[in-house]
């Protein structure tokens, strides 16, 4: 704590934040129990969506937008990020701000910092919330949220609270947890700064044409929508494709699921949070709040995801065949995608890179 002390002071923390916001701290054993559970099982995108884009979360954004319509238009008007998709980031962050925690974000840091996996970075986190409660934003007992540190009904980590909350009420307070005014400019700051273009959409699904080379449905390929169409792609509607200057094609559930063209604004989604279905959730949340189309095309809900178990072996078996996938992790990125793709083609299928229980089974030789 000490070591801790020195480095808090050295930053600029003042010793009588320190004392009052340190000294009532307590260990949080739940929260290094819930850090160091690594999840098992994964949910397949469309479980997932089940649930962030359900029938009653759209009916209840709908009237959460109407609520809410003054501090989300005007932040809309102000940092380019439609009112709905802002609405959206709140119903998923928080479920409408009726669950965004209530554990001390000092406690759950200082627990983090001391006992956790990644205690360099908790600590950076805690000198960020100490400067938070001395610029006198919110004091250290109100200054809760989730059992990781992020804060208030979008759910800001420290560090993103003092480079993007907003002050748009005019209180002299940037106020995440009770202020819909700085809740809604502080999200659309966030995204704005984090690459959101004005007047662009997330991202739209599409129809691929017969024979569309399925290695170019990858993050890193991306080009213009007036490209995709002359390559055959079409929107799912029907009509023309969303005038995009940067996008790439998306297959959240391999070949056999639906189809998206995402732009920059889909990537900033990611920013916010790096997970493919949360992007997903927070662009057709949206689009469905505005009285839109949720996805046409059928999910393949035969398909089983791999748990992290499972998926250790998939990256194992493919090392084992000649098919680099990175070091095994249990985790699907770039390189155990790309080792996919390659154990595909060589074996005559369609090259989408998505891992499925019948590939294991066939790469373990069943």
């Amino acid at each position: 704590m000490s070591q801790f002390r020195q480095q808090a002071l050295a930053a600029g923390i003042q010793e009588s934040t320190l004392r009052a916001a340190l000294e009532p701290a307590r260990y949080l054993p739940a929260v290094v129990e819930r850090d160091r559970s690594q999840p098992e099982f994964t949910r397949s995108v469309w479980d997932y969506l089940d649930t962030a884009v359900s029938p009653q979360r759209v009916t209840r954004g709908q009237a959460k937008r109407q609520e809410a319509a003054a501090a989300a238009d005007a932040a809309a008007a102000r940092y380019g990020v439609p009112a709905e998709v802002l609405v959206a980031v709140w119903g998923m962050e928080s479920n409408f701000g009726s669950n965004y925690g209530d554990i001390s974000t000092i406690d759950a840091l200082a627990t983090l910092g001391f006992d956790g996996r990644r205690a360099d970075w908790a600590r950076q986190q805690l000198i960020a919330a100490l400067r938070i409660v001395q610029n006198g934003d919110i004091d250290a007992a109100h200054m809760i949220g989730s059992w990781a540190g992020a804060m208030g009904q979008t759910q800001f980590l420290p560090t993103n609270f003092l480079a993007y909350a907003v002050d748009a009420d005019g209180d002299g307070r940037r106020d995440i947890w009770g202020s819909m005014a700085d809740v809604m400019a502080s999200t659309g700051n966030f995204l704005m700064r984090e690459g959101w273009q004005r007047g662009q959409t997330w991202g739209s699904e599409v129809r691929l044409p017969t024979g569309f080379d399925l290695a170019r449905a990858d993050p890193s390929v991306r080009q213009s929508s007036v490209q995709w169409a002359a390559e055959g792609l079409s929107a799912a509607t029907g009509g023309p494709l969303p005038e995009l200057s940067d996008a790439s094609v998306l297959l959240p559930a391999g070949a056999r699921g639906p189809a998206f063209l995402v732009g920059p604004n889909f990537r900033a989604l990611l920013r916010y949070n790096n997970a493919t279905s949360y992007a997903l959730g927070v662009g057709l949340l949206a689009q469905r709040i505005a009285g839109g189309l949720g996805v046409i095309a059928e999910w393949p809900r035969d398909l089983q995801p791999l748990g992290r178990s499972d998926m250790l072996a998939l990256q194992q078996a493919l090392a084992a065949r000649g098919f680099d996938p990175g070091t095994p992790d249990g985790l699907l990125g770039p390189a155990t995608r790309g080792a996919i793709r390659a154990w595909q083609r060589s074996s005559g299928q369609p090259a989408d890179g998505y891992p499925t229980q019948q590939m294991l089974q066939q790469l373990r030789g069943h």
